[in-house]
C-alpha cells in the first residue's frame, strides 16, 4: 500500500500576483481527499506549513529589488524543506500544494539529501532558471530550478544547509515555451534536457514521457515531479497568475500523468501556481485534483 503525506504550503510571495496561498486548501475542498482516502493509499494530512510573513516588499516593478520577498521566502522554503524531509525520512511519499513555485527550492532540498542521485521532472510553461543576475522580475517563482542546482542567491542556494540538489543532466524540463534569455543561456550552458510544448506536439505526450523515464530512471534512484499548473493550455485552465499560449491540452497532461504512474517511477511530487481568485470557474482546481488522481492511480 502507498504511504503518502500531503503537505501544503501556502506561499505566495515568490511573485507578485495574491492568491496561490490559497490553492492548497482549495484543491483539498474541491475532493482530493476524499478521494485518496477512499483509494488503497494509507494517507496522511500534515495540513498546512504555519508559513510567517513579515513584511512584504518589491511588489511593485522596482528595478533597485533584485530579490523580492527574499528573507520570507527564504524562511517558509526552509520550513517546507524540514517537514519534507521528515517525511520522506519516514518512508512516506511526500505530496505537496502549492503555492507558488518558490516552494521547489524547499521541496527538493527535503528531498534531494536522501537520494545519492535525485531525478526531477520539471513540467512546466516558464524554465524557472534565471538567476539574480538574469531575472527581469527579481521574483524567486522564476529562480527555483537554478537554485537547487546551485546557481543563484546564496540564501537560496543553501537552503537546507547545503548546495547542489540535483544535477544538471538529472533534469528535464517538460512543456516549456516561455524562456528569458539568461535562462536559454544557463539551459545550454548546463546542457538540461527539455521538451518543449511545441515539441509534445509534435512527437506526441507519450513519447515524450517514455523518453524521459528512459533517461532518468538510467542514473537516478528516485524522481521528483514538479508541476506548475500554468504548464495547461489557458484555453482549458486560466486558474494561475502567468498563463501562456500554446500549451499542453489538459487531455494530454493527464495521459502524462497516467504514464508516469504506469511506470511508477515518481517518488514525491508537488503541484503548484493554482491560485483560486483568478480560476472563475473552477476548472484549474478542478484539473490539479484530476491530474493528481491520475498520478497516483497505477
Amino acid at each position: 500500500m502507498r504511504k503518502i503525506t500531503v503537505v501544503g504550503a501556502p506561499m505566495w510571495l515568490g511573485q507578485s500576483e495574491f492568491g496561490t496561498q490559497l490553492g492548497p486548501e482549495a484543491i483539498r475542498s474541491a475532493g482530493l481527499m476524499k478521494y485518496l482516502q477512499s483509494s488503497r493509499i494509507d494517507i496522511i494530512d500534515a495540513g498546512n506549513l504555519d508559513i510567517k510573513i513579515k513584511e512584504p516588499c518589491c511588489r511593485t516593478n522596482d528595478i533597485y529589488c533584485k530579490v523580492r520577498n527574499l528573507e520570507d521566502v527564504r524562511d517558509s522554503v526552509e520550513l517546507l524543506a524540514s517537514k519534507v524531509s521528515e517525511v520522506v525520512g519516514g518512508g512516506r511519499f511526500p505530496l505537496i500544494l502549492g503555492g507558488d513555485h518558490s516552494i521547489a527550492i524547499g521541496s527538493l532540498a527535503g528531498i534531494a539529501k536522501h537520494y545519492r542521485n535525485l531525478g526531477v521532472i520539471w513540467y512546466d510553461a516558464h524554465a524557472d532558471s534565471n538567476t539574480v543576475e538574469t531575472s527581469p522580475s527579481g521574483n524567486i517563482q522564476g529562480m527555483p530550478l537554478a537554485a537547487s542546482i546551485g546557481a543563484g542567491h546564496l540564501d537560496l542556494i543553501e537552503v537546507g544547509g547545503y548546495r547542489n540538489k540535483v544535477k544538471a543532466e538529472h533534469i528535464v524540463l517538460i512543456g516549456v515555451r516561455d524562456i528569458d534569455p539568461g535562462e536559454r543561456e544557463f539551459i545550454d550552458k548546463k546542457q538540461i534536457k527539455i521538451f518543449t510544448a511545441e515539441d509534445v506536439h509534435r512527437i506526441g505526450i507519450n513519447n515524450v514521457i517514455d523518453e524521459t523515464v528512459s533517461y532518468l530512471t538510467s542514473k537516478c534512484d528516485g524522481i521528483h515531479l514538479s508541476y506548475d499548473l500554468d504548464v495547461i493550455d489557458p484555453s482549458d485552465s486560466r486558474g494561475v497568475g502567468t498563463p501562456v499560449d500554446c500549451g499542453i491540452y489538459l487531455e494530454q497532461n493527464i495521459e502524462a500523468m497516467k504514464l508516469l504512474a504506469r511506470y511508477n517511477v515518481i517518488t514525491s511530487a508537488e503541484f503548484v501556481e493554482v491560485n483560486p481568485l483568478l480560476d472563475k470557474d473552477g476548472r484549474t482546481v478542478a484539473a490539479t485534483v484530476a491530474l493528481i488522481r491520475a498520478l497516483l492511480t497505477n
